[in-house]
């Protein structure tokens, strides 16, 4: 569990299949330890539903808890 969350803290948010990937863990285990994050509040996940060349598939997106992340570049709107 501990990787999974080094992982995020070192990449920041990530899908669950691209986590399971890079660590070389099945889905399942990665999940697991997902929800484990999740539930002591140390990281939030949503479940997603993303396309791929119109193939439709599932995954969960997850950050650490309390992360923020930066805010898109180009013009910002005016202050009144």
């Amino acid at each position: 569990m501990t990787e999974t969350l080094q992982c995020l803290k070192k990449h920041g948010q990530r899908l669950d299949l691209e986590i399971a990937k890079e660590m070389r863990m099945p889905l399942v285990t990665v999940r697991q330890h997902l929800t484990a994050l999740a539930a002591s509040r140390e990281a939030i996940v949503c479940k997603t539903i993303q396309f791929d060349n119109g193939r439709q598939f599932e995954a969960w997106q997850c950050r650490i808890s309390g992360f923020v992340p930066p805010s898109a570049p180009g013009r910002k709107p005016k202050s009144k």
